[in-house]
């Protein structure tokens, strides 16, 4: 599929206040809920149909389900019973237990909990069948619309569903959030971290607590600070040990919530204590420092209070850090944009956010291994000026995700193998070009290329400049991707995507030569046998002229020069307007003409008679023309065949077309500067 370039100059966080919404009529979800009040019916969304195309896009349901509205299903439907808590999650008969334990963390943030769920809607008096919902997507707010009608068998509902049966605000949740990605079958398979972003417009980061970096305390410490979403989980060895009770209470497979992270005054010394919570509300941890444990008995009232702590079967409680890091194998972070945290929140990331494309041909160059196209992918340039308050490095998160993945499944797409490296720059401007990846290494890398929507990873590096290459495992994938950086301090960033410069000799002129050259006295005769007296030939002639020639040049293999190709010189170098090229200006052609054929074959490694649409990006800076990624992307698309390969006949075509654009562009740069002047002077 084609996917155009983006431009990539860096964005501030998206403000969830200004979420867009996406149906297809282009109305809000006020104006659609009112304009069914208006006429007595209940909303029906065009865009998600209650038919089969919304369930399953690889296989026939099933079972026969039928579509209900909450009123069919019960006869006192709710949107809410009871304020949104973690009982209200009970999963039905689709593979999204992913996105359901997001959905569990989501109930105990209430600030991010209505961002995504708007708790102004109920089944009352104003109800109209409509309902709607916010997520992120690339530094994107999407207000989401859907009508009500939720799938069914027997009278129940099939997939989420809440423990109380008449309240249906997680039900919708889900169909919304299926609807963002194209169906339900589309949330099989995931990770908790991917729907947290969505719920966010967080950063997520993934920990394996046996091989944490030795500050693990201190980044945990300031996540919660943060607040950002903090889970950790206890790895099973088989299907079998999912939700199975270790002898110190924890449950395997089950999703935790990390709620907080201090130090206390145990015996004349600090004891680090975190603390976790079992979303079931009970089953508890019951060793060292659990609710009952001596240890507490040692530790003042005060300091007790300090920590919450009480010897509750609510399901939180207290354990030693280490204890911690021997019994949990991962940590999942979503760490919030500054707009998701409260004025009071004292330490916020610095966000700076890249969109951007990898195109087949063009921007698409794969990973360090493939060397002869890695220097073509997107470049970006990272400025850290700050250290961390008290260190000598700067810290931070880079996350790349692809975009889109998801919604694509239904046309076979999967996730692509991504992830990036980073470089010390070398001090100059404009796009790094193959040799300098040749002999300089990595300075950082993501921690490894794999297929997941997002490859993020925190790294401490000196203040200084970096260059940050995101990409694909293998060269010529196409995807959409978003950069996303996360800072302790502000960092600036630029895109390497150069400006778009023309640099060309001053134009030859058509001078009469007081002696010819042998080259000319064979063109002179080969014109005068083809055009007659007037010297003076047509495209069509000129096809002949010039393939006569040019099969007569050894150094160069191409297939004949094509009639389009002819008509394109004429109309460059035809300066009387008549259509045909006299033979003055055919020399002033020719000079030209020799210098392409010299860059071609420069860039012709393998002497092919084409040349790799990966190397026109330096072909055309040669030629005196330096593109952004967007203008070598449709050039690339334009003339290159399947195989990335450009002919001479087409690097031709490209280079005749632009030194006419060149041409067009200084005459109304000039015309624009007399204007300038001309009101100047008045």
């Amino acid at each position: 599929m084609p996917y155009l370039y983006q431009d990539s100059k860096p964005r501030p966080a998206a403000h969830p206040g200004a979420a867009r919404g996406t149906h297809s009529s282009g109305k809000g979800y006020e104006q659609l809920k009112q304009e069914c009040l208006s006429r007595g019916v209940l909303f029906e969304d065009c865009d998600f149909p209650a038919c089969n195309s919304s369930l399953f896009f690889s296989e026939n349901p099933p079972i026969p389900f039928v579509w209900k509205r909450p009123g069919d299903i019960v006869k006192d439907p709710k949107f809410i019973l009871g304020g949104a808590t973690r009982t209200d999650i009970c999963q039905g008969d689709l593979g999204d237990c992913w996105l359901l334990a997001a959905i569990a963390s989501l109930t105990l943030n209430e600030k991010t909990l209505a961002r995504v769920v708007p708790l102004d809607q109920n089944f009352g008096p104003d109800y109209a069948g409509i309902f709607h919902f916010q997520f992120w997507q690339h530094n994107e707010w999407l207000d989401v619309v859907i009508d009500d009608r939720l799938p069914t068998f027997k009278g129940r509902l099939v997939f989420l569903h809440s423990a109380e049966l008449n309240e249906f605000w997680s039900a919708l949740l889900e169909k919304a959030y299926a609807k963002l990605n194209g169906s339900y079958e589309s949330l099989k398979g995931g990770s908790t971290i991917e729907a947290m972003e969505d719920f966010t417009g967080g950063i997520g980061e993934m920990y394996d607590v046996k091989a944490a970096p030795d500050n693990f305390y201190e980044i945990l410490d300031k996540a919660l600070k943060r607040c950002s979403m903090v889970g950790c989980s206890i790895d099973t060895s088989s299907a079998a040990e999912s939700e199975a009770r270790t002898p110190f209470g924890l449950v395997k497979g089950h999703a935790y919530s990390v709620t907080g992270i201090e130090e206390v005054s145990y015996r004349g010394r600090q004891v680090r204590l975190i603390r976790i919570r079992n979303p079931w509300g009970q089953v508890e941890w019951n060793g060292p420092w659990s609710d009952n444990s001596a240890e507490w008995r040692l530790v003042s009232p005060e300091e007790q209070r300090r920590l919450s702590q009480a010897a509750r079967d609510d399901g939180e409680f207290w354990m030693k850090f280490e204890d911690f890091k021997v019994h949990f194998d991962k940590v999942e972070i979503c760490n919030l944009t500054p707009d998701a945290l409260g004025d009071s929140t004292a330490h916020k990331w610095e966000v700076i956010i890249h969109q951007g494309s990898w195109v087949r041909g063009a921007t698409a160059g794969g990973c360090r291994n493939f060397l002869e196209t890695f220097w073509t992918n997107p470049q970006i340039k990272l400025h850290l000026a700050e250290k961390d308050d008290g260190q000598d490095e700067c810290t931070f998160i880079a996350a790349l995700m692809q975009k889109g993945r998801r919604k694509l499944k239904k046309l076979g797409a999967e996730m692509l193998t991504i992830g990036y490296s980073i470089y010390e720059s070398p001090g100059r401007d404009g796009h790094l070009g193959k040799d300098f990846f040749r002999y300089h290494p990595s300075k950082a890398r993501s921690k490894t290329y794999i297929n997941l929507r997002e490859v993020s990873h925190r790294f401490k590096l000196p203040p200084g400049d970096y260059i940050l290459i995101p990409t694909t495992f293998e060269p010529h994938q196409e995807a959409d991707f978003c950069l996303r950086i996360f800072s302790e301090k502000k960092a600036t960033t630029e895109d390497l995507d150069e400006n778009v410069a023309i640099d060309l000799p001053e134009p030859l002129h058509p001078t009469p030569s007081p002696r010819e050259t042998e080259e000319e006295k064979q063109f002179r005769a080969l014109f005068e046998q083809i055009s007659g007296k007037d010297m003076e030939i047509s495209a069509e002639e000129l096809e002949y002229v010039l393939n006569a020639v040019l099969k007569k040049t050894k150094n160069i293999k191409f297939k004949n020069l094509s009639l389009i190709s002819c008509r394109n010189i004429i109309s460059l170098m035809d300066t009387s307007g008549n259509g045909k090229l006299e033979f003055s200006e055919f020399k002033v052609f020719w000079e030209k003409m020799k210098k392409w054929i010299s860059i071609f074959l420069q860039f012709d490694s393998d002497k092919s008679g084409s040349m790799s649409s990966y190397e026109l990006r330096g072909a055309l800076k040669a030629a005196g023309y330096q593109l952004n990624n967007y203008l070598l992307q449709l050039i690339v698309l334009r003339y290159s065949d399947e195989q990335f390969q450009i002919e001479f006949d087409d690097f031709l075509n490209c280079l005749i077309r632009l030194e006419n654009a060149s041409r067009v562009f200084q005459a109304l740069s000039a015309k624009n500067k007399e204007f300038i002047n001309l009101n100047i002077g008045e």
